[in-house]
């Protein structure tokens, strides 16, 4: 099993974290990782994205043109990501602030709505984890408890005591994905 992601989007909205806790997921369950992100010099509010590789095997090359899944939070990011994903692949994306809608019929497209739903919740700090348990419903490359292992890594000690508030998150955002298109 290799499994290959880009998630980008906005600066801010989690995009980095995620990716970490993904990889520290991955880790903690004696999987080969690779975390490389990228992000320009405005950060907040800038673009950000972050390739994550998790496998059963050795890691070639943590640089990639090609993913199997991209995880879409930005108009901008969609413009440069959809083509992006390979034939058969995955593209989840959140709908807010999203004007053009992916349109791809060789990939699998899905679409959470996690910015609204954060917000209902009054909590859009766990918007990014409603994104990864919508992801992890599709793809469970990482099981819960590893998570939640993953979780206590990524986060610095004085936020831990929201570590069930994005678990919670993360089991929600499984229940907000749904098919746009499925091959």
């Amino acid at each position: 099993m290799t499994e290959e992601i880009i998630i980008a989007g906005f600066g801010g909205q989690g995009v980095l974290s995620m990716g970490k806790i993904l990889a520290y997921s991955g880790i903690m369950q004696n999987k080969e990782v690779s975390w490389m992100p990228s992000y320009g010099p405005e950060m907040r509010g800038g673009t950000a994205n972050v390739t994550v590789i998790v496998s059963d095997e050795r890691i070639s090359s943590p640089v990639l043109n090609k993913y199997d899944t991209a995880i879409i939070l930005n108009q901008q990011s969609m413009d440069k990501f959809e083509c992006s994903v390979k034939a058969g692949g995955y593209l989840i994306y959140d709908g807010n602030g999203i004007t053009r809608h992916p349109d791809r019929k060789d990939i699998n497209i899905y679409r959470i709505d996690a910015a609204d739903e954060a917000s209902k919740m009054g909590m859009t700090k766990v918007f990014n984890m409603l994104v990864l348990g919508g992801y992890l419903k599709l793809k469970p490359i990482v099981s819960g408890e590893f998570i939640h292992k993953g979780l206590e890594k990524s986060l610095p000690k004085r936020h831990h005591g929201m570590i069930p508030e994005n678990e919670k998150a993360v089991e929600i955002g499984k229940d907000l994905i749904y098919p746009i298109h499925v091959l």
